[in-house]
């Protein structure tokens, strides 16, 4: 299928997904029909092997789809992200549990939570181990039937892929932005985790996981996080454009405060529109170009450097520091109505900024790290 085709699947969705933002606020977790919506068609799909049911696509076109969700509902462009992310990651696992996972047709969702210090205790024990802990910020876990969860071992962190019968969900999603998103704490107790569902971070992160060897795709050549790192921040992307959208026809309908025409003819609004559609432009050139890099390279065979590695990590941090900074442009120009919660700029904005406070989108961060590998200095956070 072609790029376009998906994507004007995905475009055709966002009138819907507008209606439905505020009603994903109020309910803290996606809507069913959004659900329905988004495993019905093609957007998912994207992310599976071909041999379970995909398209057999490469993965850069999953950020593209991420913002255009986004321009209707960022909490449905957030776990649209996740959900894809986690399909690319199940991949990467042995055939056993690709099967598994599967089993149950392409609209099997996962949730998933990349830190390995919440775990309570993982022992090794005969054919795998067992596994307790609590971790938060499951965003999607409610519509998931699976669970991608990060636990420490002795020989280093752990991915494991958890079936929800394992998990319970405790209800603590109550938060400013991405409200839609019921990102809760998942408590698992003691459960088994066969030795096929769990596999060695470092087998993800560079790309030589099992997966590699089940699936000859350009999408298992690359070290998994360089990608889902982008569905992440596309997802700003997404929500800073339809932040512009939506404030370019509110200053068109709103009259000054001086009742001498329309909000369009100020000068001050004409300036803040623009810089914030070339920050958005921008931002959408940066993941077109670097993604254009990483699987040219794949293709190729080339591994990845550390420092290109970091420079991805670091580009993702600063689209999401341009979506942010676009939106906030727009709703400081607002007026008070845009405070007003059926105000849909708000919600842009309480969303971006709820984005962009995850750990893997941080600026300051990100930045440090491709900073050090610039001045020849070893990074000190490796998780790409």
């Amino acid at each position: 299928m072609y790029h376009e085709e998906v994507l004007q699947q995905a475009a055709q969705l966002v009138p819907v997904l507008t209606q439905r933002a505020s009603q994903a606020d109020t309910l803290r977790t996606m809507p069913l029909e959004t659900v329905d919506d988004l495993t019905s068609g093609d957007l998912l799909r994207l992310s599976i092997p071909e041999r379970f049911g995909g398209l057999g696509s490469e993965f850069e076109v999953v950020p593209h789809v991420v913002s255009e969700l986004g321009r209707g509902c960022g909490s449905t462009a957030w776990c649209y992200a996740v959900w894809a992310s986690c399909n690319l990651v199940v991949g990467t696992f042995p055939i056993e549990a690709q099967e598994e996972y599967w089993s149950t047709g392409t609209k099997t969702l996962c949730a998933a939570i990349w830190n390995p210090s919440q775990s309570k205790s993982l022992t090794a024990t005969s054919g795998g181990y067992r596994l307790s802990g609590r971790w938060d910020f499951a965003s999607g876990c409610d519509a998931a039937r699976w669970v991608l969860v990060m636990g420490m071992s002795p020989s280093g962190p752990l991915m494991m892929l958890v079936p929800r019968s394992d998990c319970t969900i405790v209800d603590t999603w109550f938060a400013s932005g991405l409200k839609g998103t019921g990102s809760k704490d998942i408590v698992i107790e003691d459960a088994f985790i066969p030795e096929h569902r769990a596999l060695p971070i470092r087998a993800i992160q560079e790309a030589e996981a099992p997966g590699r060897l089940i699936d000859h795709s350009v999408n298992y050549q690359i070290p998994a996080f360089l990608l889902t790192g982008y569905t992440l921040s596309a997802s700003i992307i997404g929500m800073a454009r339809g932040a512009v959208n939506t404030f370019r026809q509110i200053m068109t309908d709103q009259l000054s405060p001086m009742r001498t025409g329309a909000m369009a003819q100020l000068a001050g609004v004409q300036m803040r529109l623009a810089e914030a559609s070339m920050e958005v432009e921008a931002a959408q050139l940066i993941v077109q170009h670097d993604l254009y890099d990483i699987f040219s390279r794949a293709r190729r065979g080339d591994v990845a450097t550390v420092e290109q590695r970091m420079h991805s990590r670091c580009c993702q941090a600063y689209i999401a520091t341009l979506g942010v900074r676009a939106v906030d442009r727009l709703f400081a120009a607002a007026g008070g109505r845009a405070l007003q919660e059926a105000n849909t700029l708000q919600r842009f904005y309480r969303d971006a900024h709820a984005a962009s406070h995850h750990a893997g989108l941080s600026w300051d961060i990100l930045s440090e790290q491709y900073g050090r590998v610039l001045l020849g200095l070893d990074p000190t956070y490796m998780r790409f």
